[in-house]
């Protein structure tokens, strides 16, 4: 088959290609904005009751309206830009006369997009730039890897994870002062705590010499031991025993004059690994417990299989590895050089990074990437470093959303297949039957990706009968 040049008109119509299933365009968009309203309901209730109760308190009624104001925002914003895409799509087929590789899609996107962010409140949009620009960076990699034109390298996540890591752990070691704020810090701050910032940048409270947290510790360790509880069984009494007195060694071990950690070395490396693995281990329980909740009722072998498995402890590994690796090497390194410096940082962050092999995922390498990208760009700004560039959030929202929906619409295969069925939803299942026949000239076999694509969902019986 021949393959037309990307800028080659393609002659199909609105009607053939967008809206096969109704003969007006404006019949097809209103269905568009009342399937999406009802869709963005539904979802975004859900997030804006979940930062309520995130809270931990009850939200007061100033806090309820803003929320309320914040949830139909939201809504606005998700179904302007679902509706307008297929506006746009008409609109420059009845301009142009015709379609080709990138007004097909891309361009009316773009448009959609472009419109769509600015009814979002401004405090959302970063946010909602960096999840896209996620998801775009994956499906660029795809389409191109596809083309030929890239390999995959074995790996290559752990790669990408190491590398943004090291760069927001430097980060956060020179924003001593907290001259930079961002909520990626606080989770750094949980994780790792602020014992590695540099020594008189830490807080002091609570921090002793190191020959008075000797004394201390052993004084603790023996008021635990001559003060435990007494148990049933002896056994347990002296499991217990021991390891107070093992806690009560491992505190009063020296440390080094420049570790802003209270207590030893050792002790502080395994205590943060082990915090941060139970951490793990209980999200991944009670995941499983609410998700497979049914399945546990109605099968309760289950319940051993699932609990049981090396799975369950994978996100604790990869927490507790990181969190210990990355103190162990930081203290290692104070230890060998007698001083600190946050370029330390960057060998402590690759070596950390390895413990991503336990939960190696590629949404997480890529949003720690771009959250780096995203601080080192803003803090940049602030130190005068960098220019501002105006509109840079919205511009980056509408580029990678367009790209999503080029890819969902010519090529999505390439697509990441929870993001295909996200459009599948809100669109009601009228992506999956756009008659897209009439690009198969541009030799990506668009149709029988389509075909591909559908088994990931169920298109709604109305539609198909309206279509045929």
């Amino acid at each position: 088959m021949q393959v037309l040049s990307k800028m080659t008109p393609v002659p199909v119509t609105c009607l053939e290609y967008v809206h096969p299933w109704t003969q007006s365009c404006t019949v097809a968009t209103a269905e568009l904005m009342i399937i999406g309203v009802q869709y963005c309901l539904r979802i975004y209730a859900a997030v804006y009751a979940l930062s309520l109760v995130m809270r931990g308190r009850i939200p007061s009624l100033p806090e309820l309206k803003k929320t309320l104001r914040g949830w139909l925002q939201s809504t606005a914003f998700l179904t302007t830009n679902a509706f307008s895409y297929s506006i746009m799509m008409c609109s420059l087929r009845r301009l142009l006369g015709s379609y080709n590789f990138y007004t097909a899609s891309y361009v009316p996107a773009f448009f959609a997009a472009l419109i769509s962010i600015m009814v979002e409140r401004s405090s959302r949009r970063a946010l909602l730039a960096l999840y896209v620009s996620n998801v775009a960076t994956e499906t660029m990699w795809n389409i191109l890897q596809s083309r030929g034109l890239v390999r995959s390298i074995p790996h290559g996540e752990i790669a990408i994870f190491g590398v943004a890591t090291s760069v927001l752990m430097y980060c956060y070691r020179k924003n001593r002062q907290k001259e930079y704020r961002d909520s990626m810090f606080d989770v750094v701050r949980f994780a790792i705590g602020d014992s590695e910032v540099m020594k008189g940048d830490a807080p002091s409270e609570g921090v002793e010499p190191p020959a008075v947290q000797n004394v201390v510790g052993r004084a603790e360790s023996s008021q635990r031991a001559s003060k435990s509880p007494k148990y049933p069984l002896p056994f347990i009494q002296a499991a217990v025993q021991a390891y107070l007195q093992l806690t009560g060694r491992l505190k009063a071990m020296g440390k080094h004059k420049l570790c802003c950690h209270r207590y030893g070395c050792v002790y502080d490396t395994l205590s943060s690994g082990g915090r941060m693995f139970s951490i793990g281990l209980g999200i991944q329980v009670v995941m499983k417990a609410v998700l497979q909740m049914r399945k546990f009722i109605s099968r309760p072998a289950l319940l051993r299989k699932t609990f049981l498995s090396k799975d369950i402890a994978r996100l604790g590994l990869f927490l507790g590895g990181f969190t210990s690796i990355y103190k162990m090497s930081s203290c290692l390194l104070r230890h060998f050089t007698d001083s600190d410096s946050p370029m330390f940082a960057f060998p402590s962050g690759l070596l950390a990074s390895v413990a991503f092999a336990f939960y190696s995922d590629n949404t997480i390498a890529l949003y720690i990437m771009w959250k780096t990208l995203q601080i080192t760009y803003n803090w940049g700004i602030e130190k005068g470093y960098l220019p501002r560039v105006p509109g840079f959030t919205v511009m980056l929202y509408a580029v990678s959303t367009a790209l999503l929906f080029h890819a969902a619409t010519i090529e999505p295969q390439n697509l990441r297949p929870s993001y295909w069925k996200f459009l599948h939803s809100i669109s009601g299942g009228r992506i999956c039957i756009m008659d897209r026949s009439g690009f198969d000239v541009y030799g990506l076999n668009t149709s029988g990706q389509i075909r591909t694509m559908m088994n990931l969902c169920k298109t709604e019986p109305i539609l198909q009968g309206r279509l045929s």
